[in-house]
């Protein structure tokens, strides 16, 4: 059927077409189910209905599609049902508990790249992956899909790291960046924006620079100072991964298996050969210490049977590292220990000289055991700060970028002690929850600042913590949700 496209200007994060009910019913189409829009090119949408808003000979196209397309308002495309996809029979099997071969994941992949599954395909397949989780071989082969399923860099010598999140703060990527890139190691970092965090990687980079590039931006970026420090999700590495990521954030499920090949997949598609995971374990990580040893031993052995060298290192993840968590706290926190600042962050810094120093050694930059002595004295020579500067003006950004916008626009609140004691925990769940409730990480400089940590002594009347936002309504709304979850212990 022929049918006017019509421009409501929307975006929905995919392919989605809105259809006049009558015409839908002609096509015997029901809300959520696929159709295939066709003119010099094709793509699969999913389908919302509406009464009113559109004639029966018009289709409303969300702006994704009108980019893919170059298509514009008024043009006829040719639009029918599509057929159900035969990777959707691939994801009942899973949900039968039967191990996929690498050609039924790749259509899974395949088919989530293009928009041919629903979300609620996705979250099967999520679901599948949780309840009966993946062979080795599985798990090797749903890497190599998604890798085969995007796009690459394949950047010559490069080595990388990676934090399996879930720690408040803990921005020690643009840290150890610095200091392993001045050694001339090559570190083509590609970061999430926040997932499950008040802030990624990208988002503290972004109140310093221009983080969105190509990939031929980025190798020109690479062989200029010899890293990057950008967001991976313009560049279509393992885009699968993102897209499965999007549903398993509503579903609050994390598999184990797609946590191993989303991280390995990312890497093998930027081409490195040697890459150190970190681990963070605790009470309010992702992972406690027996899991946190299956996982280093998990990811050591996938990593093998895909040609790369995996060390992993575990790490304390009982509390926030660092004392800012948002995008500018936590970047002011970076900048602070990169210029060696008094009021630094110890503890962040001296987690960074951990994870620095084994990046050094792990590449043969620092001989085993010397390798955060050689860190801290890379910090300290101004060395890290030189190479961090030099990458920010490679990305067209500045130091400086940070000092325009510093908080004494942005509301505050400070959380006193009610009590005097000991710190005995700092949730990094609820800490996040009050966060996201300030305006993170969409707002850059909203956020919390930490005044302490576990095992401090405090008097009552201390400051424990200083809320920011940007409106007078989040502040309150961050305020209300901290104290509903109460996320620090003091005894």
């Amino acid at each position: 059927m022929l049918l006017k496209v019509k421009s409501l200007k929307f975006l929905a994060g995919r392919p989605v077409a809105i259809m006049n009910s009558k015409t839908a019913k002609r096509l015997s189409i029901f809300v959520g189910e696929r159709i295939r829009i066709k003119d010099h090119k094709e793509i699969t949408a999913i389908v919302d209905l509406a009464q009113g808003v559109l004639k029966e000979n018009e289709i409303a196209l969300s702006k994704e599609i009108f980019d893919e397309m170059g298509i514009s308002e008024g043009y006829a495309v040719e639009v029918n049902a599509a057929p159900r996809p035969k990777s959707a029979e691939h994801i009942l099997e899973k949900l039968d508990g039967k191990e996929l071969d690498y050609e039924s994941l790749y259509e899974i992949s395949e088919d989530i790249v293009h928009n041919a599954l629903t979300e609620s395909e996705i979250a099967y397949f999520i679901s599948g992956m949780y309840f009966y989780g993946m062979t080795e071989k599985e798990t090797v082969s749903f890497t190599k899909a998604m890798v085969a399923t995007g796009k690459s860099i394949n950047i010559k010598n490069a080595v990388d790291k990676h934090s399996i999140g879930g720690i408040a703060g803990n921005r020690t990527t643009p840290i150890v960046i610095s200091i392993c890139a001045s050694t001339g190691l090559i570190m083509p970092k590609t970061s999430s924006r926040a997932i499950t965090s008040a802030a990624g990687t990208a988002d503290v980079m972004e109140c310093f620079t221009k983080v969105d590039f190509n990939s031929s931006e980025i190798k020109k970026i690479v062989n200029k100072v010899g890293a990057c420090l950008v967001w991976g999700g313009a560049l279509n590495l393992a885009p699968a991964d993102d897209k499965i990521i999007q549903v398993e954030r509503i579903l609050g499920l994390d598999p184990e298996v797609q946590l191993l090949a989303s991280i390995l997949s990312k890497k093998i598609s930027i081409g490195a050969k040697k890459v150190l995971i970190d681990i963070p374990y605790g009470k309010s990580a992702k992972v406690d210490k027996k899991k946190a040893i299956e996982l280093s031993q998990k990811f050591r052995k996938i990593g093998n049977l895909l040609g790369i060298k995996v060390k992993t290192m575990l790490s304390d993840g009982s509390q926030p590292i660092g004392n800012g968590i948002g995008p500018a706290l936590e970047a002011r926190d970076v900048y602070k220990i990169l210029s060696r600042a008094e009021d630094k962050p110890l503890d962040l810094e001296k987690k960074s000289l951990i994870v620095a120093g084994n990046m050094l050694e792990m590449t043969g930059k620092a001989r085993k055991g010397e390798g955060q002595k050689k860190a801290l004295e890379i910090l300290d020579s101004g060395k890290a700060l030189k190479k961090f500067i030099e990458i920010l003006e490679a990305q067209n950004g500045s130091i400086k970028n940070l000092a325009q916008n510093i908080f004494h626009e942005n509301k505050s609140f400070t959380i006193n002690a009610e009590r005097s004691g000991i710190v005995r925990e700092i949730c990094n769940k609820r800490i996040a929850s009050v966060a996201f409730s300030a305006g993170c990480p969409a707002d850059k400089y909203a956020g919390i600042f930490l005044h302490i940590h576990n095992g401090f002594k405090v008097k009552k009347g201390d400051s424990l913590l200083t809320i920011y936002a940007e409106t007078n309504e989040k502040l309150g709304f961050a305020k209300k949700t901290y104290f509903s979850l109460n996320p620090i212990l003091i005894k």
